[in-house]
């Protein structure tokens, strides 16, 4: 090959010291359209969260315009820091745990429930630097891990469900079906169907697609109202600086905060590995490059969030699209960062967007997360029952806490009493003891 189709880092220049595109078999073009690529597929949330932490009372203008600095500031530094085509944002489950459960069903203000995200996001951090949390990603099971993550992709679904008014409540029976011959359900079933068939058909944008469409057929029947595209960014001082942090610091919120933890420390790390293990980086044992400071990062930019009123962050699966299309460092990163700087521009459209648009989005989301069930070894009923157990009282229970508790009780007594009580590590053990306590003394 020559010497054209290579740049060589003279030629590079800056962009070949710092990203090391050479090394990778990657040029500047590729990166950039790769980064465009995985914005496109992740853009969806600078609607989807304004849209959740409304629903707990938050000012949505406000918090499109943080969801966005966040995504910008994680992004950027993963790829300047880690130099990796990973990009991170607010993440889906966490959010709507906080919103409908944290804030509406325990009856916190949203400040409160805020607090509890950063502490639980601190503790993260903190098990980052000592390094424990590389013990726990090893020593907590797979089926325990599936359970948590396709429990909240059932949780995420039924709000999706809800949103859209395709599930309504019913005291008899819970929960019923709601008016099918609604416009607004037809077209929340709609959106739904609209990102199921182009993602299956491999267009990266399906979510925006779903959105744009059916926010343009709200407009034509009057649920919508057009208030241009383009605006100076609306105030933020509604949600930065409003988060009680001294008022999480609550006994009773104690296994909020660690669920919070937990559940970040689970999905962020997956899905790094998950993006890593696609470009081609990751060694037989799931390792990555520069995969401390990747991690160091996430957890960062999880406090940062928190502390600015956006939930949790989190390294976004949707990264893949980018990296499947040649995408091999931090430039992808850097680019997703910079396009969601000139989205905080467009806050007008955040407004627009009606809450049926962004339902297909949430039950898309469970379709994905949940799918991580057939990873179970259901011929195990000692790993099969606390794996059920944990993702149906998710949504059950209407708590992801409760959902996780259950799972790691139920994991020890079935291992305990068949007698495979060496398959249990002492991570479990701890963590299933620790919300026995809560239960007993806290609850």
């Amino acid at each position: 090959m020559s010497q054209q189709q290579i740049p060589r880092p003279a030629d590079q220049g800056l962009f070949e010291r710092v990203f090391k595109l050479r090394d990778h078999g990657t040029t500047v073009r590729t990166e950039v359209i790769a980064g465009f690529t995985t914005f496109l597929t992740m853009v969806y949330i600078v609607f989807v969260n304004p849209q959740i932490l409304g629903a707990a009372g938050m000012d949505t203008q406000a918090v499109f315009v943080t969801t966005c600095l966040i995504a910008a500031f994680g992004s950027i530094l993963m790829g300047l820091f880690a130099n990796l085509p990973v990009a991170l944002a607010p993440a889906m489950g966490l959010n709507a745990f906080f919103a409908f459960v944290v804030v509406g069903a325990m009856g916190l203000s949203w400040q409160v429930g805020m607090g509890a995200i950063f502490w639980g996001a601190v503790g993260l951090l903190l098990l980052t630097l000592f390094r424990v949390r590389y013990w726990m990603i090893a020593n907590i099971p797979l089926g325990l891990r599936v359970g948590i993550t396709s429990g909240i992709g059932l949780f995420i679904g039924m709000m999706g469900l809800k949103n859209a008014g395709i599930i309504v409540a019913n005291p008899e029976t819970l929960v019923a079906i709601g008016d099918l011959s609604s416009h607004s359900v037809l077209l929340g079933v709609l959106g739904f169907f609209i990102i199921a068939i182009l993602a299956s058909r491999n267009i990266h944008a399906a979510v925006l697609v779903s959105i744009v469409v059916t926010t343009l057929l709200g407009l034509w029947f009057g649920d919508v109202h057009y208030n241009g595209l383009v605006s100076m960014p609306p105030g933020v001082t509604s949600v930065v600086g409003q988060v009680d942090l001294a008022g999480a610091l609550d006994l009773s919120l104690a296994g909020v905060i660690f669920s919070f933890m937990l559940v970040n420390l689970f999905d962020s790390s997956g899905t790094l590995i998950g993006v890593t293990d696609k470009a081609g980086l990751t060694d037989s044992q799931g390792k990555f490059p520069r995969m401390k400071q990747a991690l160091f990062v996430d957890s960062v930019s999880s406090v940062g969030g928190a502390f600015i009123g956006t939930s949790s962050v989190t390294a976004y699966i949707e990264s893949t699209s980018g990296v499947s299309i040649g995408g091999r460092t931090g430039l992808t990163a850097v680019v997703v960062g910079l396009l969601f700087l000139l989205v905080i521009f467009l806050s007008p459209l955040a407004g627009m967007v009606p809450g049926y648009a962004a339902a297909g989005a949430l039950i898309y989301v469970g379709v994905l997360m949940t799918s991580s069930l057939a990873r179970v070894k259901w011929d195990d009923l000692t790993e099969a029952v606390p794996a059920f157990i944990t993702a149906v009282m998710m949504p059950f229970s209407f708590s992801i806490t409760e959902g996780i508790a259950l799972g790691f009780i139920s994991y020890c007594i079935m291992k305990v009493f068949t007698g495979r009580w060496r398959d249990l590590s002492l991570c479990v053990v701890v963590v299933a003891l620790l919300f026995v306590l809560k239960i007993a003394f806290i609850d």
